[in-house]
């Protein structure tokens, strides 16, 4: 047990439906729109389906009630949601715990890297080579985006998430630049000949 609260909605996209409700009541379609809008997407997955299932969770836990029913001939009725006192309270928490307090992910790179001399050093290091690159690439756009939205006039507080992404990428592309290196030493060549030489 990491110490991390168990909570009553526990996706992640719920965060993001208290924290935009807490700018202004909306109905879920707006929600959507806003998270595409602020290319949120990227942070929280998503589809139109797990977004009503968030907010029909958030409702039922107390977080959100129905402020209103919004009917529109050129639209299907749609349900306006706003936050509660309670909504307000969970908001904060959640993002302060998730600011202040690491926890353990398992991402798909950190599975492979766990079984990476299973393949012959040679391979590896073409396969970091790729990824090197595709890493370049992730990084350039999202210097582009940041640069982009600088020129608009967005403040940097909201651009911080970028910065954050930036920072991983390259702090990754310098790791795997490292790991390339040394599963091409000689030693390191021999003693995989020694282990799965005659496996592989």
């Amino acid at each position: 047990m990491d110490g991390v609260k168990r909570r009553a909605v526990s996706n992640p996209l719920g965060l993001a439906v208290l924290a935009f409700l807490l700018w202004e009541p909306m109905h879920p379609y707006e929600l959507g729109r806003r998270l595409k809008e602020t290319d949120k997407e990227r942070n929280f997955k998503y589809n139109r389906g797990s977004l009503y299932m968030v907010v029909n969770q958030l409702k039922k836990a107390g977080f959100i009630v129905e402020r209103e029913t919004v009917r529109d001939t050129q639209r299907p009725e749609r349900t306006v949601y706003e936050l509660t006192e309670e909504g307000r309270a969970e908001l904060y928490d959640w993002l302060r715990e998730l600011m202040a307090r690491p926890r353990e992910e398992y991402p798909h790179f950190g599975a492979a890297l766990s079984f990476v001399g299973v393949l012959a050093p040679e391979e590896a290091v073409e396969l970091l080579g790729r990824r090197a690159e595709a890493l370049e690439a992730l990084a350039e756009e999202a210097r582009a985006k940041v640069k982009a939205a600088t020129d608009q006039g967005v403040a940097w507080v909201f651009l911080v998430e970028e910065e954050y992404r930036l920072e991983v990428l390259d702090a990754e592309r310098r790791f795997v630049g490292r790991l390339a290196e040394s599963l091409s030493d000689p030693d390191y060549v021999r003693e995989w000949q020694r282990i799965f030489g005659s496996r592989s």
